[in-house]
């Protein structure tokens, strides 16, 4: 593993640039499919999506949100909340997209950076309806004092934040048990408590009603309202 310097209080650059990956609809969050059926797990993908971005958008450290999709419905409705959309498509391609999660994340930091290069960036997941700005705030700011941070999931496996001061590379090695991965990887974890909302991604059906007791945004809950999940 690579030492890790403490860079000290807050990273140079002024609001942060956040990094959203979101597959297709039609073929996100498959694991729901049990809970919620294959009708209505699209429309809570993108619902999911929806809240994470509008809470990340309204956070006071957040400057920029990109969203990286080829979705063309999930791409009009962020953009709409005040996103800026990427396909997953790096320059160059040829029109193929980008080899599997990491690699659209490293292409929407790269995008990111691109605007506002003297900007830190940070990786999060589309799938945190219950997520709130202030928590998100204290995260960034933790994360701020280091090159690069992550954020683990509340089944402490997985990663649902990943940052990267100014000059640094994002690095991410999401999926599966990537908590793991990425502190190998030299970043440093993240241990704050009541930051419940920005660890409660979204990929089951118990997950599901562990987020709507959190409390989740307004489209998630629409979406939700009067779904029998079962055990």
């Amino acid at each position: 593993m690579r030492p890790m310097r403490r860079i000290g209080k807050g990273v140079a650059g002024g609001a942060w640039s956040l990094v959203v990956p979101l597959k297709p609809l039609a073929r996100a969050k498959s694991r729901l499919a049990g809970a919620t059926g294959d009708g209505l797990r699209p429309g809570l993908a993108l619902a999911f999506a929806q809240d994470t971005v509008a809470a990340a958008l309204a956070c006071s450290e957040v400057g920029d949100v990109v969203v990286v999709t080829d979705d063309p419905l999930a791409g009009a409705e962020l953009t709409a909340l005040g996103a800026r959309t990427v396909p997953d498509r790096p320059a160059g391609s040829g029109g193929v997209p980008a080899d599997g999660l990491n690699a659209a994340l490293a292409h929407g930091a790269r995008t990111a950076r691109r605007v506002r290069p003297a900007a830190p960036v940070a990786a999060l997941n589309a799938d945190l309806p219950a997520l709130r700005p202030g928590e998100l705030a204290r995260v960034l700011a933790a994360a701020s004092a280091f090159p690069r941070a992550f954020l683990a999931d509340a089944a402490g496996v997985g990663t649902t934040f990943l940052s990267a001061a100014p000059g640094v590379e994002l690095e991410p090695v999401f999926g599966g048990p990537s908590r793991a991965r990425h502190r190998a990887s030299g970043a440093v974890e993240i241990t704050l408590p009541g930051v419940d909302s920005v660890r409660r991604d979204v990929d089951t059906g118990e997950d599901l009603r562990t987020a709507l007791a959190l409390g989740v945004g307004p489209r998630t809950a629409a979406v939700a309202a009067g779904l029998l999940i079962p055990e």
